[in-house]
């Protein structure tokens, strides 16, 4: 990866190839290419050669090949050269061809009536050979298919049959925890995982959950396997019996976690249970060993103690009241203020068609009715205006113009009487 290496050491001649499907081989670079980990490169096969991605280069494929047991001896087969464009056109051609092989070699099995499912279908980099992968539940007699293969497709067939963990690590896929697959991500060796790892996690033995998308146990069940082993070793055996003073209790649960213990008394099983601590049920088998009656079990049961949560958030929806639209909403009279005068002013029109129930008193909100200006005294006398001077007329008269020039100040009208306090009703009762 461009280090230099120390003084005398040579660096590791085997890489690491990655072909479909993240299955990886070693092989041994004896032509010493340059070679760095994204290279397209041609290695040996039995027959002819076939087409990967390096993957991993250095010490650390001597790593990988401790941890997979695999010996540096001459079984190593060899990296050819780095590929060419005419090798990449043809490689890109059988990768693009292996989903429509697939699909007419499961039309070809099914016409054959036999029991297998085709789940992958991988070319060889020069198309000279095609390996069909499938699974079955017993043994299939597929000579017969061989034959109809090879005279389809052309090529040498290979048949292998795998595992459905196998299947699954092909095929990949997302798990119920949202991520990619483990067994076809990073885990290599798939162990077999039984149902008392669940039981020794206590979890319920539900097959829709337990169960992978290869129909097997998840191999997560596996993973902190060793650590509840570990932890459940300081517990006392689910077995015993526990003699209290109101007779038998038998173990219901446990809580790992907590370190807790769950007990109900036989025949009493809908009651609410016992929460003991791992060290009072050690305390309360030693005395039944001893017998020792325990005269109160109620110093050792386990008291929750309700712990209140402080929230960082505001509850808003506590603080709205249910009846918050039942209340009546109140008119805005900064906006209605005008409104309302003008409608006041409308309803005090005399009308001819008004009734008696127009007589009642005004509203307090509505006021003393200061905008309505009294009746014009009809004996007021109108003072003349002046006529008007007859300069200004002769010579309009001769010219056609229009008379102009200053009119003479208007007078003022008589000031106006009080208004009043209190007019009462505005509108005057209809004649009858």
């Amino acid at each position: 990866m461009g280090i230099e290496l120390p003084a005398g050491q040579k660096p590791f001649d085997i890489v690491e190839v990655r072909f479909k499907n993240n299955r990886k081989a070693f092989y041994r670079n004896a032509a010493g290419l340059e070679l760095m980990a994204g290279d397209v490169v041609a290695v040996e096969v039995s027959p002819g050669h076939d087409i990967g991605v390096v993957s991993l280069t250095g010490e650390l494929v001597r790593v990988q090949m401790a941890r997979k047991e695999i010996k540096d001896n001459y079984e190593i087969k060899k990296v050819f050269r780095k590929a060419k464009q005419e090798d990449i056109d043809k490689w890109q051609e059988c990768r693009k061809s292996e989903q429509d092989v697939m699909m007419r070699a499961r039309t070809i099995a099914r016409a054959l009536n036999l029991e297998m499912k085709i789940s992958d279908v991988e070319f060889q980099g020069d198309r000279t050979k095609a390996t069909f992968f499938y699974t079955a539940e017993d043994r299939v007699d597929f000579r017969e298919l061989i034959k109809r293969f090879a005279e389809e497709f052309r090529v040498r067939i290979e048949m292998r049959q795998i595992g459905y963990r196998y299947e699954a690590a092909r095929l990949g896929g997302i798990g119920s925890c949202g991520r990619e697959l483990c067994c076809s991500s990073w885990l290599n060796d798939y162990r077999a995982v039984s149902t008392s790892a669940a039981r020794y996690q206590q979890l319920s033995l539900n097959p829709a959950k337990l169960a992978g998308q290869c129909g097997k146990l998840k191999c997560c069940l596996n993973y902190e396997l060793d650590t509840y082993v570990e932890a459940l070793k300081d517990f006392p055996s689910t077995n015993v019996k526990l003699r209290l003073p109101k007779g038998t209790a038998v173990h219901m649960k446990t809580d790992i976690f907590k370190r807790e213990m769950f007990y109900v008394y036989e025949g009493q099983y809908s009651e609410a249970p016992i929460i003991l601590s791992v060290d009072a049920v050690k305390e309360i088998i030693h005395r039944n060993k001893q017998g020792i009656e325990v005269a109160d079990v109620e110093e050792f049961i386990v008291q929750e103690v309700a712990v209140e949560k402080e929230t960082d958030f505001a509850q808003v929806v506590g603080q709205d009241s249910l009846t918050r639209f039942d209340k009546s909403k109140r008119p805005n009279n900064r906006n209605n203020r005008g409104k309302g005068n003008n409608d006041r002013r409308r309803d005090n029109r005399p009308t001819s068609n008004t009734s008696s129930n127009d007589n009642r008193p005004p509203r307090k909100d509505q006021g003393t009715a200061q905008n309505t200006r009294p009746p014009r005294d009809p004996n007021r006398q109108q003072t003349p205006r002046p006529p008007r001077s007859n300069q200004n007329t002769q010579n309009n008269s001769q010219t056609g113009e229009k008379p102009q020039g200053n009119r003479p100040p208007r007078r003022d009208r008589p000031p106006r009487g009080p208004k009043p306090q209190n007019p009462g009703n505005a509108n005057p009762p209809a004649a009858s």
